[in-house]
């Protein structure tokens, strides 16, 4: 799978992709990143890419040009199947997109950055909005981080262990149920004996019923039911 990412900040996204899962993904050539400088296309002498607000208000907002130029130069070397705008009022990121992400070929991903990008850029080119929650950070690089990582450790040999990503948090709507390594006691506190047992019928019900109650405790929304 392959990710542009556009943004005013490269530098930010430098550490998180190079590192554990990502780096090897990488290096297996499972996953290929390319970061670009929306600067590169900015105007004028200073490369700007932002400008005051039409109607007033605080913040800048990232101009139409620059960003316009750096998708179209893209989309020329690549068919996107998504254009994705990292944006607090995005859909709210979710597993079950993350998975469906996963099924893509390439991925364009775009960093807003002050109060975001103009809306005729949002009209003209994005394909689906994100928001990995509801909060608001200072850019979307970090975001674009988030979806990389959780996207890319679901390609088919990322994983060391096939399976595991199938048994992460919110996969089928449930979260994981509590997990154990040595010692079996520990300051008192013991191992469940169904995990010692070595009947793996037995502990996989319990664990199916450890993450229902789990997600039934913490994350009723999952099951539909009010807090």
């Amino acid at each position: 799978m392959h990710f542009d990412i556009i943004t005013v900040l490269p530098d930010l996204l430098a550490s998180p992709l190079s590192h554990s899962i990502m780096q090897r993904a990488k290096d297996k050539g499972l996953l290929t990143v390319e970061v670009h400088d929306l600067r590169e296309f900015g105007l004028g002498k200073h490369r700007n890419v932002d400008d005051y607000q039409f109607g007033g208000g605080a913040g800048m907002v990232m101009r139409c040009e620059p960003l316009a130029d750096m998708i179209d130069k893209l989309s020329k070397e690549r068919t996107y199947d998504e254009i994705i705008y990292l944006t607090p009022d995005g859909e709210r990121y979710t597993q079950g997109r993350a998975n469906q992400l996963s099924l893509g070929e390439n991925l364009l991903l775009i960093c807003g950055h002050y109060k975001g990008i103009d809306q005729r850029l949002r009209d003209e080119y994005v394909t689906l909005e994100i928001s990995i929650g509801d909060y608001v950070l200072s850019g979307g690089e970090l975001a674009a981080a988030v979806l990389v990582d959780s996207i890319g450790r679901l390609l088919p040999g990322v994983l060391n262990d096939e399976t595991s990503a199938l048994t992460d948090s919110f996969q089928d709507n449930l979260l994981a149920p509590p997990v154990y390594t040595r010692p079996a006691e520990w300051r008192g506190r013991a191992v469940p004996p169904i995990l010692l047992s070595g009947h793996t019928a037995a502990i996989e019900e319990w664990r199916e019923e450890q993450a229902e109650q789990r997600t039934r405790d913490r994350r009723p929304d999952l099951f539909g039911e009010e807090d």
